[in-house]
């Protein structure tokens, strides 16, 4: 089951006796396993009806006898096992057993990051037939943007393409981190006010002129000034703008760049779906393609990958700063 399934669920209390949260994204595990502590007891309850457990300091002997007891309070008792990636997965036959037939007055809860469970093993077999189980996922680069645009929308908010895009190429993938920059901008934007590239620069600190985003863009129009500007100002404040973060970005635009040449269909929608962006964008997709041809386009890319190996250290002197590297990198973009 995706997220969204499973907390209408839980919303609509339809509980299941066993869920397994796994995967490498934390922040989908976190959602989830707060919804259920937020939502199946009440704090009364929670005193009488509520176990946490963690993987670190209990075994599945210990997981099996709280789960088997019965509630006292209410309807169900909550069993959250945090970081169950640290259990003794080996020794899960006591767990297996209890699967076959969980406690139904019992909601056990298994938080498994930065990982995945075996799926070839019985136990995850069991997990996924006796409950619900949610694969959770590292977003890819240019996915995180939408889902900015999707938190807002799902509160009834709204967030312009430039500001989205901005943060997700300032902040990465790393979703528990994107979530409370976004809380942030919930709590000081006007209700009724669309969040823009002002607000972003206000409220996180993200330079709204001085940014990879505006780098690509100056890249695009092949602004010579601006660009240079911009790397000036990188240069100058190299650990808000690690030269491998903005080498990636940079990869990751001229990647849809040689994309946008080889499509079919070039309208604003094809193209905004295919290449997974705002169709606010694909302009300047079109832009980009006028003036980097098919072959250029493919010299960029490999520049790129060049520049990062610099940028690791290998093929560069000792001296040279990240700073030389991108001017270097950005001149030889742009002629």
């Amino acid at each position: 089951m995706d997220v969204k399934a499973i907390l209408g669920d839980i919303k609509r209390k339809k509980f299941s006796p066993v869920y397994l949260l796994h995967g490498d994204e934390s922040h989908f595990i976190d959602i989830v396993s707060d919804a259920l502590e937020d939502t199946v007891l009440n704090d009364a309850q929670k005193g009488f009806d509520q176990t946490i457990l963690y993987g670190k300091e209990t075994d599945f002997m210990a997981i099996v006898n709280v789960a088997k007891r019965y509630p006292m309070m209410s309807d169900y008792q909550l069993v959250l096992v945090k970081e169950a990636q640290n259990l003794k997965w080996k020794d899960d036959d006591l767990l297996q057993k209890y699967l076959e037939a969980p406690t139904p007055t019992t909601i056990l809860v298994l938080a498994h990051k930065y990982g995945l469970v075996d799926k070839r093993k019985k136990t995850y077999k069991l997990l996924d037939k006796a409950g619900v189980v949610l694969e959770s996922k590292k977003l890819y680069d240019d996915k995180v943007a939408p889902w900015i645009a999707d938190q807002f929308q799902s509160v009834g908010r709204e967030i312009h393409p430039q500001a989205s895009a901005m943060m997700a190429d300032y902040l990465g993938t790393d979703l528990s981190k994107v979530a409370n920059e976004i809380e942030k901008l919930l709590l000081n934007v006007p209700l009724e006010k669309e969040v823009t590239a002002d607000d972003i620069e206000r409220n996180i600190g993200i330079s709204k002129d001085f940014n990879v985003f505006e780098l690509n863009t100056a890249l695009t129009k092949k602004n010579v000034f601006k660009a240079f500007q911009i790397v000036d100002y990188f240069a100058a404040n190299p650990k808000s703008n690690p030269i491998p973060v903005v080498i990636g970005s940079l990869g990751s635009y001229f990647t849809k760049v040689l994309k946008y040449h080889y499509l079919p269909d070039k309208s604003s929608q094809a193209a905004a779906k295919e290449l997974g962006v705002h169709p606010f964008f694909t302009k300047d997709y079109e832009l980009a393609a006028r003036n980097y041809s098919r072959r250029k386009t493919f010299d960029v890319i490999n520049l790129l990958k060049d520049y990062d190996l610099k940028s690791k250290g290998m093929h560069v002197g000792p001296n040279t700063t990240p700073g030389e590297l991108l001017r270097e990198l950005v001149y030889k973009i742009l002629h």
